[in-house]
């Protein structure tokens, strides 16, 4: 992780687009280069971010992802920023739009193949010990030659064998909080997910629980 001036930071960002903000500042920006630059803020005092600051993380998976051929955002570098007191990633965007953009924009057959594509980059993750908490049609990306990636990965873990049937539920649980998702995967195209998966993994059972 390297250092980055105040200076620096606002010559980095001379011109940028805010793509994403709250009442803290900027989270996300295009820059004049057309890299992104997304910064993370310490919420908490005593908090992880301290000793593995999310940025790092990001940049530490998506080297994992990509070794596992999954399509991510190439990393530029990591810093630490000196003003405003931020950890930042700046990475080049992948190309694309997201699986619920996707989703919202075909036909019913196409989404059964999207469904089906989608079930088995899940049992990708899950066979490689990838429990990705967040996951959802949003941060999952359709790209121009059909194959799916990620993005906005930082609170991904990557565990040393894969994930217990218990995490693949409370993974599968943490997408139907969108209601779009459920519908789209869960309700009107369940058997096409589950039939991804399985093409992919031994432990589609988990579905029906």
């Amino acid at each position: 992780m390297l250092p980055m001036s105040a200076i620096a930071y606002q010559t980095l960002t001379s011109g940028a687009e805010v793509l994403e903000a709250d009442g803290h500042g900027p989270k996300v920006m295009r820059l004049a280069t057309g890299d992104f630059l997304k910064l993370f803020r310490r919420k908490h005092l005593i908090s992880s971010e301290a000793f593995r600051p999310y940025a790092q993380r990001f940049a530490d998976n998506a080297c994992a992802l990509s070794a596992l051929g999954v399509p991510v955002p190439e990393i530029v570098g990591v810093y630490r920023l000196s003003s405003p007191k931020r950890t930042a990633v700046r990475y080049k965007g992948l190309p694309g739009i997201t699986l619920r953009q996707a989703m919202n924009s075909v036909a019913p057959p196409q989404r059964r193949d999207l469904a089906n594509r989608f079930g088995q980059l899940l049992a990708q993750l899950h066979e490689a010990g990838v429990y990705f908490r967040s996951l959802h049609l949003g941060n999952v990306l359709l790209l121009p030659d059909l194959r799916l990636g990620l993005i906005d990965f930082a609170d991904m873990r990557l565990e040393r064998k894969r994930l217990s049937l218990w995490k693949r539920r409370r993974n599968l649980k943490h997408m139907q909080r969108y209601e779009e998702d459920r519908r789209w995967l869960f309700e009107e195209n369940i058997d096409d997910l589950k039939r991804g998966y399985k093409e992919i993994s031994d432990q589609e059972e988990f579905f029906d629980e």
